[in-house]
C-alpha cells in the first residue's frame, strides 16, 4: 500500500501530471486552491502550470476531468498567461469534454471557452469551435453551436465575427440531426438580435419550411438595439467609467448606442460577389444601339435580372456604363429611361466603392434629365442618383451639381436642390466642410429667391438640412443677406429633418453639452459615413482625412481637426460660450452699454472719461485698468467696456499717455473676456489708425495681437488689412504690414485667406512710400514661408526691379522652415475660422495656394475630333492628338478638374501597341496632375491605377516613365486614394512579377509616410503572401522589404491571421517571415523610413577589416566604448529592415546569401569567393588563409568576429571531416587570441553561434568531440561561464544521446571549475534538470549525470539532495552509490583543498560569484595584466574602463587558478591560462605616453586609483600611500570628489583579489597582506571621516563595500594570523564609521539589498545575515538623528521589494527570527518619527493597493494611535499611587518616559541610568516594569545590569574612567592611525597600585573594545564593536577586576546571539570620553603589552 501513496508526497505539478487517477484528483483540487489563493494576476506561480493546463480539461477520467475543469476555469479567468493556452485547451475542451455525458462537465467546458473570450481571446476561440463544426459527433457540433451563440448573446457581434458562422449556417441547417438543426435555429435567431435584416440574403436559400419558422420566430423579437451584457477584460474597467455618463446623457447616448452596434455588420459584408459581366448577352451592345425600342428593352432587361444579385464582382463597368448613360442622356422612349436608370441603380448597390469611379460621368446626365415629368421616371432617376452617391463622396460631384443648378429648368433645379437636401443627410459636420458647403450655399440661396416655388421649397429643405448637419455656428455667415422670413423657414425646415445618422452631428453643433465618447468617431459615420469620408477632393485635402477621427476631442467643427493641444475637451470648454457669442452677441446701444459698463466699473471712472483734464483722463483710465484686471471672465461685458473706451474723445484722444493706457486696456479686454467680433469691429479701426503712431504703435500692435487670438489671426488680419488700405497714411499701412508679418510667425499660417492679402499687397507694392513696398516684401518674405515657391507666380508681372527686390527676400527664406505657432493654438483647433492646412500631406501648404491660382476650364478644348484623333487607327494620327494635348495642357497651366472625355481616351492609349505612344501618355499625364493639382485625385480610379497597370511592362524605360507618373499623382493626391477600393490588391494580384516588384517597391517607399492606416490594405495582404513565395527571387525580395511597412499599419496580429488561408507549409514560412518583419517593424508616424546607410560600415577590402576600429581598440576590451565596427554593421543592415536573425535547424539559401551580402565589405573578394565557393576543397584554402593570417590581421577579425563566427556555423553543417577539423583548429586559435586581447563575446555573437558549436560535440569522432570541449573550455575566458551553462544545459536536451552525455560532462567541468553560482537561472532548476538524465535510457548518459551531480556534491556537500528535488527510488539508489563510491575513492590532497575551499567561501560570499574563473567579462586576465604592468598608463585606462562594467560580474581569481592549476591537469584547462601571464611586450609599447596622464589632476588621480586594483601588493600600497596623503590634507581632499564611487570599486576589487588570490597562495608573505590591509582600512577610516566625501558614495558601491567588509570580518583565514584580531578590530571600526557618515539613504538602501541577497542566497553563512542585520539596528539607532536627510521613499521603496521577494509567511520560515525582527524595528521607527505622514512616501511603488508594506504600516499606525490613547494612562496606574499624592498619574508617566529615552540614546544613556536609579531610590517601590516589559530581554537586562553597576559605584571607591574605543596600531601602516585617548588610570584612596593591576585593568578595557588579549586556542568568537553591548563605566576597587572580567566574557558571547532591538546601543559610540590623559603614557604601555604577547 505505502507504494500506492507515494504520490501524497509528490508536489502539486507532478502530481497533475501522475498516471493514478486519484492522485490527478488531489492535485487538481490542490491546483484549485493554490489558483485560488493567488492574488497576482502576474504571480510566476502561474506559469508552472501553463503547459499543464491542457491535461486538467482533457483528462481521461471523468470524475477528475470536472475537477480540472474547475481548476482550468479559476486559472483562465485568473492568471496574466492563461491567453497562450488558448489553442490546445479549447481544442481540447471540443473534443474531450463537448462528448461528455455529464451536463456540468459541458457547462465548465462552454464557461472557459467564454472566459478565454473574455480576456481578449476570441478569435482564437471561434476558430477552434468553428473546426468543431465539421466534427464527426452531433454531441459536439451541438455543443460548439450552443457556446458560439452564448458568446454572441453575452459579448454582442462586434467581438464574436458573424460572417463566419453565417457561411456555415445553411450546412448547419441541412444536418441530418434534429439536435444540431434546432441548435442552428437557436443561433440563427440570436443572429438576427443583432443584425436584423442583414441576415436575410445569406439564408434565402434554405429549405422554406424552416424558413417560415425563423421567419415566426423572428417577428417575436424585441425591436430595441441589443446590448452586450458581457465585456473584454479591456472594456470592462472603460464600461464602470462609461456609466454615470449614461445616466446623465440619456437620448444623445442611447443615440450613440444604436450607432455603435446596428451598422456592425452589413448584410454586403455577408454575401458572395457575382461575376456578371461575362453574362451579359453577346449581342448587347449591337442591341442597345438598335433602332427598335423594343430590342434596346430586351437588352436592358437581360442587364436589369443581372445587376439584381446583391454584390456585384469588381471588374471594368466602362463600358456597360457608358451604353447605359447614353440610353438615361439620350433615348426617347422614357420607359427605357427608368429601366436604364433602374440598371444603374443595380450596379451602385452591387458594386459599392467601386462604383465610385463612374459616378462622375453618370451624375450629370440624370440631374440633367429630371426635366422629365413622369412620376415613375423621375423615381427612377432619384433611386439611381441616391444610390450613385453612396459609392462616392459629395466632394467628388460638387462640380458637376453645381454646374446643373444653374439650369433653367425648373424641375432640374427642383430635383437637384432635393438631391442635395438627400446627400446633406448622409454627411456629418466633419464630411462637410467650409469649402464644401459656401459654393452649395451660395447656389441654394439664389434659388431660395426662385419665382417657381418647388424650386424655393426645395432649395429651403436643402439649407435646413445643411443647418442641421453642420450647425448654425458653421451656416450663419453664409446667411448673413437673407431675411428673417426665410431665414425662420430655413430653420423650420431644420427642425423636421432626420438625419440619417441619428441626430448626432447636429446635436453636436447645437447642444454644445454634448460631448462625444472616444470611438463614437466611426460611428458617427456609420455605414455610409465610411463612404463619404473616403476620397474627399477638396482643395484642401487636409481637415478632410483626418476628419473623422476629429470628432473624439470635442464638438465636430467645421472638419478641423482636433489638432494637438486641442483634443481634450478642456481646449474646447472655454471657448464654447465665447464661440456662440461671436454669433450670437449683437450690437448694443449705447444706452445698454453705459449701463453694463457702470455695473462693473467705479462711478468717478465713467465720469471722468471725457474730462477736459487730461490728468482725470488718465486717473480714469488707471482705475479702468484696475477694474479690468479684478474681473472675471464671465461676468466681463467686452462690448460695453470697449464702446466705453471708444467714447468721445475715443479713438481721438491727444494726450499720448491717456491713448497708451487705454490701447493697454484693450488688449487686456480681449486676453481677459469672451470677446467677440462685435466687439473687436468697434476698436479695429481706432487701433488701425494708431499704429503708425511712434509713441503708441506697439500698444495699438499689443491689443491688435490679443483680439486676433480671441477672434482667430483670419479674420482679424482680413479686417486690419481693409482698413489699413482703405486709408492714405503710408505709416500706419507699412506698420500694420509689419504687424501682420509678425503675427503670422506667431500664430501659424492656418486658414489665412491668401487672396484677400495678396491684393493688397500688390497695392503696397505700387504704393511711392518706400517703406510701404519694404514691408509689403517682408510680409510676402513670411508668406513665403508657408506657401513656397508658388507665391510667385502671382507677381509676375511686376516691374522687374521689384520682382528682383521680392526675389532677393525670397532668397533670404530658401531652406527656413516656418517657425512653429506660440500663440492661438488650441483655438484654431477648436474653432477653425477656415479649414486646417495640418492634415496629412506635408505640402498642404502649398496645395493651398495652388488652389488660388486661376484655373482655365479646357473641357470645351476636349472636343469629339480631338478624342477620336487620340483613338485613331493610324498611330502617327493618335500622335498628333496626343501632342495636341500636351499643348493644350501646357497653354493653360493649371485647369480645371473637368477634362470631359479625355480621361477615357488617354486610358485607351496607356495599353497602345506603340511603346513611344505610352511613354508621351505618362508624360501627359505627370503634366496633367502638375496642372490639376489635388483635383486629379477625381481620376484616381479611371486614370491613376491603369497606369499602376503600365507598371508591368516588360520595357524598363517604359516602367521607369510609369513610375514617375505614378509618384507625380501621388505628390497631388496622398496615398489614401490609392490604397482604397480594391483596385491595388487586384494589380498586385497579376502574377506579373515586373509589375509585383514595381508595385511593391513603390508601396515600402510611400507607406512609412502615412499617418493614418489605410482601411483597405488589409485586402492587399493575401497578395503581399503569394508574392513572398513568388518563383521570381525579386518579387520575393522586394515582399519581404514591404513586409515590415504593412505591419507597421495592421499590427503583427491582423498579419498572421491573415495566414490563417494559407497551406500549412506556406504558412509556417510566412509566420517566421512575419516575427522577423516584427523586429525590424519602424515606429507608425514614421517619416520614409529608406535605409540610408550600406548594409556594412564599408572600407576597402584587405582580408578582414572593420570600418576603422580606432587604435585603442586592440588593447581594451570593453567594447561599450568604442564606435564598434560590428554594431555600425548591423545596425546599418537592420535599417535596410530585413536582416535574419541567426536562427535555423538547417542553413538555408537566404542565410547564406545574407552573410555573403554582409561579408562582402568586409572581406577579399578572393576570399570571399573561396569561402562561399560550393566545393569544400575551397573552404579548406580559405581556412587556412585565415589561420595564416589570424595574428597579423587581429584588428579586423575581431572586428568582423560576428561574421566569422557565423561562418564557422555553416561549416559545422558540412559533411565534410576534413573542413570541420580544420575549421574546430581554427576556432582554438581565434579563442586563445581573443583571450589575449582579453575581448568579450557580445550577445548576438555568442547565440548565433554557441549553439552550433555545442551540436558538434555530439560528433561521433572522438577527435572532434576532444576539440569542442577543448573550445567550450577556451570560451569561458571570453563568454561568462554562467551564460555558457545556458547554452550547454539546452544542448543536454538533444536528441543525440553522445551530446547529451558530453554536456552533461562539460557542465559538471563548468560547475567544479565555476562552484555553484555558475548554474543558471537557479542551482536548484539546473540540478533538476540534471537530475532528470539519471533515468536516461543511455547508459553514458546517466554515468555523465551522475558524475555531475557527484561533482556538485563535492563542491557543495549534502545540500545537493535539497535543490535536486524528488528522485524516483532507482534513481536515488544510484546516486547515493556513486556519492558512496567517490567518497572512498583516494584523491590527493591538493585536489581536495580545491574541492574544499569553493564549499567554504561559497558559503561565506553569497553575492558575488567569486569563484567563477575569469571569463574577460570578469575581468580576471586582465587585471593580471594591469598588475604586471602597473606601472604605466594603459593600465590606467583599462582599469578605469572596467569601472563601467557590472562588478558583481567582476571575479578576480586567475591567481588562484595559477596556483591549483598543475592538480587539474585531467580537465585540460591548462593552456587556457598561458595568455593570462605573457602581457610584458605591451608595455614597451605604450609606455612613451606616460607623461600625458599626469597633465591634470583627475587624470591622476584616476591612474592611481586603478592601481589600488593592481594584483602586486607593493604597487597597490603605493598607490594607497599617495590617496592617504591626499585625504589627510583639508585642501587637497577635495580633489577625491567625484572619484569617490570610483576609488571604493577599486578598494573592493583589491579586498576581493586578497581574499580569493592572496591569502590562497602559500608563497606570499602574510605580512604582506596584512600591510595591504591595514592601508586599505586606513585608507577608508581616513576617507569615511571627511563627510562631503563619503556622502558621494553610491548605494551600489556601498553595498558592495559592505558586502566585502563582512566578508573580511568573517574570513577565519585572517584570525589564525598574528595581527588577524587588529586588521579584524579596525574593519569593525570603518564600518561605524561607514554607517556614521554615508549618506544615510545610501547606506540604508544597500544594507537592505544586501540582506535581501544575503537571505537568498542559498550558499550565505547565517554570521553574514546576522551581521548585515547588526548594521541595520545601529543605522536605527541613528534614525532619529537623520530623518529628515533621508529619501523616504527610496528607503520604503527598498522595503517593499524586499517584502515582495520576503513576505511575511517566507521570513517566518527563516531559521533565524532576526530578519522579520529587524524590519519591524526598522518601519516601527520609520512609524515613529514620521507618523501617518509616512504613508505619503510610497510614491514610488507602482501599485501599492497590492503592497504588503503599505497594510502592514496602516496596521502599525492604527496600532500606535490606539497605544497612546489607553496605554499610558493604564502603565503608570501602578506606580503613581505610591508617588505623592500631588503628583499626577500623566507627570509620573512622562518622567519616566524621560528617562527611558535618555537611556535609550546613545549620548545620555549613563546620565538616564543615574536619574532611573535616583528615582528608584526615591519610591523604591515605584514599578518600572510597563517599561521595560515592551523593550528586548536584552535592553531589560541592560539596565538592570546598569542600575547594579551604579549601586557598585557609589557605594565602591575605587573608579575607573573609560576610554572612547580603540583602535588598534598596525605594525605597518602606511597611514597614522587614528589612536584615542584613555583617561590617566588612577586610584581614588590613594593606595600604591602594582603594574598588575594595570595590566588587568587594561585587559578590560581592551576586552570592552574588542581587542583580545590572549592567544586562544579556539577560535574567538566573531563579535564586533556592532555586536558588543554597551557596558556602563565600570568602577571597582582592584579586588572585583577579576570577577568582573569572566562576568564579560560571558555577556559578549551571550550577545553574540541575542536580539539587539532598537533600544541597543554600542560601544564604540557610546563609551563616554573623559581624555584628559598623557597620550605617550599609554603609547607606551600599549607597545608593552603587545610585545608580551608575542
Amino acid at each position: 500500500m505505502g507504494d500506492d501513496n507515494e504520490w501524497l508526497k509528490l508536489p502539486v505539478d507532478q502530481k497533475c501530471e501522475h498516471k493514478l487517477w486519484k492522485a490527478r484528483l488531489s492535485g487538481y483540487e490542490d491546483a484549485l486552491k493554490i489558483f485560488q489563493k493567488i492574488k497576482d494576476e502576474k504571480s510566476p506561480e502561474w506559469s508552472k502550470f501553463l503547459g499543464l493546463i491542457k491535461k486538467f480539461v482533457t483528462d481521461s477520467n471523468a470524475v477528475v476531468q470536472l475537477k480540472g475543469l474547475e481548476a482550468a476555469l479559476v486559472y483562465v479567468e485568473n492568471a496574466h498567461v492563461a491567453g497562450k493556452t488558448t489553442g490546445e485547451v479549447v481544442s481540447g475542451v471540443v473534443s474531450k469534454v463537448f462528448n461528455q455525458p455529464k451536463a456540468k462537465a459541458k457547462e465548465l467546458g462552454i464557461e472557459i471557452c467564454l472566459m478565454y473570450i473574455e480576456i481578449e481571446k476570441g478569435e482564437a476561440v471561434q476558430e477552434e469551435l468553428l473546426k468543431g463544426l465539421d466534427n464527426k459527433n452531433p454531441k459536439i457540433i451541438v455543443a460548439c453551436i450552443e457556446t458560439l451563440r452564448k458568446a454572441l448573446s453575452e459579448f454582442g457581434s462586434k467581438i464574436i465575427l458573424l460572417k463566419p458562422i453565417i457561411k456555415v449556417l445553411p450546412k448547419l441547417f441541412e444536418s441530418r440531426e434534429k439536435a444540431v438543426r434546432d441548435e442552428a435555429k437557436l443561433i440563427a435567431v440570436e443572429i438576427y438580435r443583432w443584425i436584423r435584416d442583414a441576415l436575410r440574403p445569406p439564408l434565402q436559400n434554405i429549405n422554406s419550411v424552416q424558413l417560415k419558422e425563423l421567419e415566426e420566430e423572428w417577428v417575436k423579437l424585441p425591436t430595441g438595439a441589443p446590448k452586450p451584457s458581457r465585456f473584454l477584460r479591456s472594456q470592462q474597467e472603460l464600461e464602470a467609467k462609461l456609466e454615470q455618463p449614461q445616466s446623465a446623457g440619456g437620448d444623445a447616448e442611447g443615440g450613440g448606442d444604436d450607432g455603435d452596434e446596428v451598422p456592425q455588420i452589413d448584410a454586403y459584408e455577408l454575401l458572395e460577389a457575382v461575376e456578371v459581366l461575362s453574362k451579359l448577352p453577346k449581342d448587347f451592345y449591337d442591341k442597345i444601339e438598335a433602332k427598335k425600342w423594343q430590342e434596346r428593352k430586351e437588352a436592358l432587361e437581360a442587364v436589369e435580372v443581372l445587376v439584381k444579385n446583391p454584390k456585384l464582382e469588381a471588374g471594368d463597368y466602362a463600358d456597360l456604363v457608358k451604353a447605359l448613360k447614353k440610353v438615361v442622356g439620350k433615348d426617347t422612349n422614357v420607359m427605357l429611361v427608368a429601366l436604364a436608370a433602374k440598371c444603374l441603380t443595380g450596379l451602385a448597390v452591387g458594386l459599392r466603392k467601386k462604383f465610385g469611379q463612374y459616378a462622375g460621368h453618370v451624375v450629370p446626365t440624370i440631374l440633367e434629365k429630371f426635366k422629365e415629368k413622369k412620376p415613375q421616371v423621375v423615381q427612377a432617376l432619384q433611386e439611381a442618383i441616391d444610390a450613385i452617391f453612396l459609392t462616392t463622396t459629395l466632394q467628388n460631384i460638387s462640380e458637376d451639381v453645381l454646374a446643373v443648378m444653374d439650369n433653367k429648368n425648373p424641375t432640374i433645379k427642383q430635383q437637384t436642390s432635393l438631391f442635395i437636401a438627400r446627400s446633406f443627410r448622409h454627411c456629418t459636420a466633419s464630411t462637410l466642410p467650409k469649402s464644401l458647403l459656401k459654393p452649395f450655399c451660395a447656389a441654394l440661396l439664389k434659388h431660395i429667391n426662385d419665382s417657381a416655388p418647388e424650386v424655393r421649397d426645395a432649395a429651403f429643405e436643402a439649407l435646413g438640412t445643411a443647418l442641421k448637419v453642420v450647425g448654425e455656428k458653421a451656416v450663419n455667415p453664409f446667411l448673413a443677406d437673407v431675411d428673417k422670413l426665410k431665414l425662420d423657414k430655413i430653420k423650420e425646415c431644420s427642425e423636421k429633418v432626420e438625419l440619417i445618422h441619428g441626430k448626432k452631428a447636429g446635436l453636436a453643433a447645437e447642444k454644445k453639452e454634448f460631448k462625444p465618447l472616444p470611438g463614437r468617431a466611426a460611428a458617427a459615420s456609420g455605414a455610409a459615413g465610411d463612404k463619404d469620408t473616403k476620397d474627399i477632393t477638396a482643395p484642401k485635402p487636409g481637415p478632410l482625412k483626418k476628419a473623422p477621427t476629429a470628432k473624439v476631442g470635442g464638438p465636430p467643427k467645421k472638419g478641423k481637426p482636433a489638432a494637438p493641444g486641442g483634443t481634450g475637451s478642456t481646449g474646447t470648454k472655454n471657448k464654447k460660450g465665447l464661440e456662440t457669442k461671436e454669433i450670437v452677441e449683437a450690437e448694443l446701444s449705447i444706452e445698454v452699454c453705459e449701463e453694463k459698463a457702470s455695473a462693473v466699473l467705479p462711478p468717478t471712472c465713467i465720469q471722468l472719461l471725457d474730462s477736459s483734464n487730461w490728468k482725470e483722463r488718465l486717473a480714469c483710465m488707471e482705475e479702468f485698468q484696475k477694474a479690468v484686471e479684478l474681473m472675471e471672465r464671465a461676468e466681463m461685458p467686452c462690448q460695453s467696456l470697449v464702446r466705453m473706451l471708444a467714447k468721445k474723445p475715443g479713438w481721438k484722444e491727444t494726450n499720448f499717455q491717456v491713448m497708451q493706457m487705454k490701447l493697454h486696456i484693450v488688449a487686456l479686454i480681449a486676453q481677459k473676456g469672451n470677446f467677440s467680433k462685435t466687439s473687436a469691429q468697434i476698436v479695429l479701426d481706432g487701433l488701425v489708425d494708431k499704429i503708425g503712431d511712434v509713441k503708441c504703435g506697439n500698444n495699438a500692435k499689443e491689443a491688435m495681437t490679443a483680439i486676433a487670438e480671441a477672434c482667430m489671426l483670419p479674420w482679424t488680419a482680413e479686417q486690419v488689412m481693409s482698413m489699413a488700405f482703405s486709408q492714405k497714411n503710408p505709416k500706419n499701412q507699412s506698420e500694420t504690414l509689419n504687424w501682420l508679418s509678425n503675427a503670422i510667425k506667431e500664430f501659424g499660417f492656418s486658414g489665412l485667406n491668401v487672396k484677400a492679402f495678396i491684393s493688397n499687397v500688390k497695392t503696397a507694392l505700387a504704393a511711392t512710400n518706400p517703406a510701404v513696398r519694404t514691408s509689403a516684401i517682408t510680409l510676402l518674405g513670411v508668406m513665403y514661408l508657408y506657401v513656397g515657391p508658388s507665391l510667385r507666380m502671382f507677381f509676375e508681372d511686376e516691374k522687374p526691379a521689384l520682382l528682383s527686390q521680392i526675389d532677393a527676400e525670397f532668397e533670404k527664406m530658401q531652406g527656413q522652415s516656418p517657425p512653429a505657432p506660440t500663440r492661438g493654438i488650441s483655438k484654431h483647433t477648436t474653432s477653425g475660422i477656415d479649414e486646417g492646412e495640418d492634415g496629412e500631406e506635408p505640402d498642404d501648404g502649398g496645395n493651398d495656394v495652388v488652389d488660388l491660382l486661376p484655373r482655365t476650364e479646357i473641357s470645351d478644348k476636349i472636343t469629339s475630333e480631338l478624342v477620336s484623333k487620340i483613338g485613331d487607327k493610324n498611330w502617327k494620327i493618335r500622335k498628333e492628338g496626343l501632342d495636341e494635348v500636351a499643348g493644350i495642357i501646357n497653354e493653360a497651366k493649371f485647369i480645371q478638374p473637368n477634362i470631359g472625355e479625355l480621361p477615357t481616351a488617354l486610358k485607351g492609349r496607356l495599353n497602345d501597341s506603340n511603346k513611344i505612344l505610352v511613354q508621351q501618355t505618362l508624360n501627359i499625364l505627370q503634366q496633367l496632375a502638375v496642372a490639376m493639382g489635388p483635383n486629379i485625385k477625381q481620376h484616381v480610379k479611371n486614370l491613376g491605377i491603369p497606369v499602376i497597370t503600365v507598371l508591368g511592362d516588360s520595357k524598363n524605360n517604359v516602367r521607369a516613365a510609369a513610375l514617375a507618373t505614378v509618384n507625380a499623382w501621388a505628390e497631388q493626391t496622398g496615398m489614401k486614394e490609392w490604397l482604397e477600393g480594391e483596385d491595388l490588391s487586384e494589380e498586385l494580384k497579376k502574377e506579373n512579377p515586373f509589375l509585383r516588384q514595381e508595385l511593391l517597391g513603390w508601396l515600402a517607399e510611400k507607406l512609412p509616410t502615412l499617418r493614418s492606416t489605410p482601411t483597405d490594405l488589409i485586402l492587399c495582404v493575401p497578395h503581399l503572401y503569394s508574392c513572398l513565395e513568388d518563383r521570381n527571387g525579386d518579387v520575393r525580395k522586394k515582399a519581404q522589404d514591404a513586409l515590415p511597412f504593412f505591419m507597421m499599419h495592421l499590427g503583427y496580429e491582423k498579419m498572421a491571421k491573415a495566414t490563417g488561408k494559407l497551406k500549412p507549409t506556406s504558412k509556417d514560412q510566412v509566420l517566421a517571415m512575419l516575427e522577423k518583419a516584427k523586429a525590424n517593424m519602424p515606429a507608425k508616424p514614421a517619416a520614409p523610413a529608406k535605409a540610408v546607410s550600406k548594409p556594412m560600415g564599408g572600407s576597402a577590402p584587405t582580408k578582414f577589416q572593420p570600418a576603422s576600429a580606432p587604435v585603442e581598440e586592440s588593447v581594451s576590451s570593453t567594447i561599450e566604448t568604442k564606435p564598434d565596427p560590428k554594431k555600425a554593421k548591423t545596425q546599418g543592415a537592420s535599417s535596410k529592415t530585413k536582416v535574419l536573425k541567426w536562427n535555423f535547424t538547417t542553413p538555408r539559401d537566404e542565410y547564406i546569401e545574407q552573410l555573403k551580402t554582409q561579408m562582402s565589405s568586409c572581406v577579399a573578394k578572393w576570399l570571399q569567393d573561396e569561402m562561399f565557393h560550393s566545393d569544400f576543397q575551397h573552404h579548406n584554402k580559405a581556412l587556412a588563409v585565415m589561420v595564416d593570417h589570424l595574428e597579423s590581421e587581429k584588428e579586423g577579425v575581431i572586428g568582423c568576429l560576428d561574421l566569422i563566427l557565423k561562418w564557422l556555423t555553416l561549416r559545422f553543417f558540412d559533411t565534410n571531416t576534413s573542413v570541420l577539423m580544420k575549421a574546430l583548429e581554427y576556432l582554438k586559435l581565434l579563442f586563445t587570441l581573443l583571450s589575449e586581447e582579453e575581448y568579450h563575446l557580445t550577445e548576438s555573437e555568442a547565440s548565433s553561434f554557441i549553439p552550433y558549436l555545442i551540436v558538434k560535440v555530439g560528433e561521433p569522432k572522438d577527435v572532434i568531440r576532444r576539440d569542442v570541449r577543448a573550445i567550450l573550455n577556451r570560451m569561458c575566458l571570453v563568454y561568462p561561464a554562467s551564460k555558457m551553462f545556458l547554452f550547454i544545459m539546452e544542448g543536454t536536451k538533444s536528441k543525440n544521446s553522445t551530446q547529451r552525455a558530453e554536456c552533461l560532462e562539460e557542465l559538471g567541468c563548468l560547475v567544479e571549475s565555476y562552484g555553484m553560482n555558475v548554474c543558471q537561472p537557479t542551482p536548484g532548476k539546473a540540478l533538476k534538470e540534471i537530475a532528470i538524465h539519471i533515468g536516461d535510457r543511455d547508459n553514458a548518459v546517466r554515468n555523465a549525470a551522475l558524475n555531475t551531480i557527484v561533482t556538485v556534491y563535492n563542491v557543495h556537500g549534502d545540500q545537493v539532495f535539497k535543490l535536486i528535488g524528488n528522485l524516483s527510488e532507482k534513481d536515488m539508489s544510484m546516486l547515493e552509490e556513486r556519492i558512496k563510491r567517490s567518497a572512498k575513492r583516494p584523491s590527493t590532497a591538493p585536489m581536495k583543498q580545491v574541492e574544499e575551499k569553493p564549499q567554504r567561501i561559497q558559503g561565506i560570499n553569497s553575492n558575488a560569484n567569486m569563484l567563477r574563473k575569469g571569463p574577460a567579462e570578469d575581468m580576471s586576465s586582465k587585471l593580471n595584466q594591469a598588475r604586471s604592468m602597473s606601472g604605466h598608463p594603459e593600465a590606467a585606462q583599462m582599469v578605469r574602463r572596467e569601472f563601467q562594467l557590472d562588478l558583481d560580474e567582476i571575479e578576480n581569481d586567475n591567481g588562484t587558478v595559477r596556483c591549483e592549476m598543475p592538480e587539474l591537469v585531467q580537465h585540460k584547462l591548462d593552456d587556457i591560462f598561458e595568455p593570462v601571464l605573457i602581457p610584458e611586450p605591451k608595455i614597451r609599447a605604450v609606455s612613451p605616453h606616460f607623461d600625458d596622464m599626469h597633465s591634470n589632476t583627475a587624470s591622476t588621480i584616476n591612474f592611481i586609483i586603478s592601481q589600488v586594483a593592481s594584483g602586486d601588493i607593493s604597487t597597490s600600497i603605493q598607490a594607497l600611500t599617495q590617496i592617504d596623503e591626499v585625504l589627510r590634507q583639508e585642501d587637497k581632499a577635495e580633489a577625491m570628489s567625484g572619484h569617490i564611487d570610483q576609488f571604493l570599486i577599486a578598494t573592493f576589487m583589491q579586498l576581493r583579489l586578497i581574499y580569493n588570490t592572496h591569502m590562497a597562495d602559500e608563497k606570499l608573505e602574510k605580512d604582506e597582506i596584512i600591510k595591504l590591509y591595514s592601508c586599505i582600512i586606513g585608507n577608508m577610516i581616513s576617507l569615511f571621516q571627511i563627510e562631503s566625501l563619503a556622502r558621494e558614495a553610491s548605494t551600489g558601491v556601498l553595498k558592495d563595500l559592505m558586502h566585502g567588509l563582512i566578508t573580511l570580518m568573517l574570513d577565519s583565514r585572517i584570525e589564525d594570523l598574528e595581527e588577524g584580531q587588529q586588521v579584524i578590530r579596525s574593519v569593525n571600526l570603518l564600518v561605524v564609521k561607514v554607517l556614521e557618515k554615508s549618506d544615510q539613504t545610501n547606506i540604508l538602501s544597500a544594507l537592505l539589498v544586501l540582506l535581501q541577497d544575503s537571505l537568498l542566497a542559498t550558499a550565505s553563512s547565517p554570521k553574514f545575515s546576522e551581521l548585515v542585520m547588526k548594521c541595520l539596528w545601529r543605522m536605527v539607532r541613528l534614525l532619529p538623528d537623520t530623518i529628515n536627510s533621508i529619501n523616504l521613499d527610496r528607503i520604503l521603496l527598498d522595503i517593499h521589494i524586499f517584502m515582495k521577494v520576503f513576505p511575511k509567511e517566507k521570513l517566518k520560515q527563516c531559521k533565524s527570527e532576526f530578519p522579520i525582527r529587524t524590519l519591524k524595528t526598522l518601519l516601527h521607527t520609520l512609524c515613529k518619527l514620521k507618523g501617518p505622514k509616512i504613508l505619503d512616501h510610497l510614491t514610488m511603488i507602482d501599485n501599492k493597493n497590492e503592497s504588503e508594506l503599505e497594510a502592514h504600516l496602516c496596521r502599525m499606525m492604527k496600532h500606535s494611535m490606539d497605544q497612546t490613547g489607553n496605554k499610558s494612562d493604564k502603565e503608570t496606574e501602578k506606580g503613581a499611587s505610591r508617588i505623592d499624592e500631588k503628583s499626577s498619574k500623566a507627570k509620573v508617566n512622562d518622567f519616566l518616559a524621560e528617562i527611558f529615552k535618555k537611556i535609550g540614546s546613545k549620548e545620555n544613556t549613563k546620565e538616564g541610568l543615574a536619574e532611573l536609579y535616583e528615582y528608584k531610590k526615591k519610591y523604591s517601590d515605584a514599578d518600572i516594569e510597563p517599561f521595560l516589559k515592551n523593550s528586548s530581554q536584552f535592553f531589560q537586562s541592560y539596565v538592570e545590569r546598569g542600575l547594579r553597576v551604579i549601586e557598585m559605584e557609589r557605594e565602591g571607591k575605587g573608579r575607573i574612567p573609560t576610554s572612547t574605543g580603540i583602535s588598534p596600531q598596525m605594525e605597518v601602516t602606511c597611514v597614522p592611525t587614528p589612536t584615542s585617548t584613555v583617561s590617566s588610570i588612577g586610584n581614588t584612596n590613594g593606595e600604591e597600585v602594582g603594574p598588575s593591576v594595570y595590566l588587568e585593568r587594561l585587559k578590560i578595557l581592551r576586552q570592552r573594545c574588542g581587542l583580545d588579549n590572549t592567544k586562544q586556542d579556539d577560535r574567538p568568537p566573531l563579535t564586533s564593536l556592532l555586536s558588543k553591548p554597551a557596558i556602563p563605566p565600570v568602577a571597582s576597587s582592584t579586588d572585583m577586576l577579576h570577577s568582573k572580567l569572566s562576568q564579560l566574557r560571558e555577556s559578549r558571547e551571550q550577545h553574540q546571539h541575542s536580539a539587539l532591538d532598537s533600544n541597543q546601543t554600542h560601544c564604540a559610540g557610546t563609551l563616554t570620553s573623559s581624555s584628559t590623559t598623557n597620550i605617550d603614557d599609554l603609547k607606551k604601555r600599549l607597545e608593552r603589552i603587545k610585545s608580551s604577547r608575542k
